[in-house]
């Protein structure tokens, strides 16, 4: 279980997601797609191979970032050791790249 306050938790996960923007805008720029960052959620929008969109968003009550993606859900959590949010060891920049990848080749 996350240790993070209410606090904590709105400035890391807002530091976790313009991060992760900031990873995937190189590939966003080879590939043609949108990556939008507002009002606390992380969009990133397809028109090719179709029309899909990704949404990361933080959840407070839990302490963790959720992501939708290729009809999945990813519930990612804090790891205090390496400060910074994760799901099985894979960071969040790490699985949104990985993400689009996939779904850029399928």
């Amino acid at each position: 279980m996350s240790t993070l306050s209410d606090q904590e938790f709105r400035v890391r996960s807002d530091e976790a997601l313009e991060g992760a923007r900031r990873s995937l805008l190189p590939l966003a720029d080879v590939e043609g797609f949108e990556v939008e960052f507002q009002n606390g959620v992380l969009q990133v929008l397809f028109e090719e191979p179709r029309e899909a969109k990704f949404v990361v968003s933080p959840q407070a009550p839990v302490r963790q970032i959720w992501v939708s993606a290729m009809s999945r859900s990813f519930k990612l959590a804090w790891d205090p050791d390496r400060s910074l949010f994760a799901l099985n060891g894979e960071a969040l920049p790490d699985l949104l790249v990985r993400l689009s990848r996939e779904f850029l080749e399928g």
